[in-house]
């Protein structure tokens, strides 16, 4: 393809994603030969529009309609969005209501706030992530036997703090093995967040050739207990739920009830956020692209914030049909001032 046609190809593309998140509508043909501002004909444009469906950046909903973007097409559109220079002055706005609105203890307002104006500038949920620092942090575990299969747990982290329960382990351990399990552990899990550590160690008992080894496979069973329903310190804020049912932009019931769950457990999503943030920077998890069948009806723009001390995130989650233009430069200019503020409070 010659750049030229290359060139068209992509007004067309950004002007039907543009007129279809503006009106929910399969968009015509005839609109886009003014809309797309190429000067060329409706058979040119029918000509491109044929060349996008192929390659599926598009799709005709209904033989007589116009068409609809499909993932890999906003996918398109948003990374032409990411390529533009963002307008500092979304930070700018946001950073001076932060100062001039938060109280009490700074980082639980800021982003309480921060959620809040997300939510109300996107139209979408809004959410605000504490850094990982600021979560429990495990140091080390003890196990006391109490009877023939009962053991009591005692959970040391960070700081001093000291959660105990008490497990049925389902067999009986000798002291040995429990100071041995308890060792194992220590040893492969110490100075990682609580919330980590569970991660960590579900991903550890996926890895079944570890489990051939009794010392680990009994340590792995003794985990599993001493991390499940532990209270995770990490807090989320969410704001705007009612925002998915003002205009459902589509979706069904069973769609809106998997997100309103999530959200609604919280702890599913800071999950689902520690699956996807790997780096500094904007996030954009589009449709398909996400790892939860469930969520695929979805799209998130995330973007991490400093404290001084750590990294936490904040951003938006709505249906695909969203305006990226304006939850991408929301989302990165809260996260400039969350971060300035945090860093400067004065």
């Amino acid at each position: 393809m010659n750049p030229e046609t290359q060139e068209r190809s992509k007004r067309v593309l950004a002007a039907l994603i543009r007129e279809y998140i503006s009106s929910g509508d399969p968009v015509p043909s005839s609109l886009l030969v003014t809309a797309a501002g190429l000067g060329v004909s409706s058979a040119t444009v029918r000509s491109i529009l044929a060349r996008l469906e192929d390659d599926g950046f598009i799709q005709q909903p209904h033989t007589s309609s116009g068409r609809i973007p499909t993932d890999r097409g906003y996918r398109f559109y948003v990374d032409l969005l990411l390529d533009t220079k963002r307008s500092p002055r979304t930070a700018s706005a946001v950073e001076a209501r932060l100062r001039r609105d938060s109280s009490g203890p700074l980082l639980d307002s800021v982003l309480s706030h921060v959620s809040q104006l997300l939510s109300q500038a996107s139209r979408q949920v809004g959410f605000a992530l504490r850094p990982e620092h600021e979560a429990a942090v495990f140091d080390r575990v003890e196990f006391i036997s109490l009877s023939a299969a009962r053991v009591l747990v005692v959970i040391v982290a960070r700081g001093g703090h000291v959660i105990q329960k008490v497990v049925d382990i389902g067999e009986p351990l000798a002291a040995e093995d429990l100071r041995e399990a308890a060792n194992y552990l220590n040893t492969e899990f110490s100075g990682l967040p609580l919330h980590r550590a569970r991660e960590a160690v579900l991903d550890r008992i996926n890895e079944e050739r570890l489990l051939y080894d009794a010392l680990i496979a009994r340590a792995m069973r003794l985990a599993t207990s001493t991390f499940a329903d532990l209270p995770d310190e990490r807090v989320i804020f969410v704001e705007g739920t009612a925002s998915l049912l003002e205009e459902t932009h589509g979706l069904t019931l069973d769609m809106l009830r998997t997100l309103l769950e999530m959200i609604e457990e919280k702890q599913r999503l800071v999950r689902v956020l520690n699956e996807y943030i790997d780096g500094p920077g904007l996030t954009v998890v589009i449709g398909a692209e996400h790892l939860h069948a469930g969520l695929r009806p979805f799209s998130l723009i995330a973007s991490t914030y400093e404290d001084g001390s750590g990294t936490g995130t904040i951003g938006v989650i709505g249906p695909t049909r969203m305006r990226y233009s304006r939850a991408i430069a929301v989302v990165d200019g809260a996260a400039q001032a969350v971060s300035r503020v945090l860093r400067d409070p004065n």
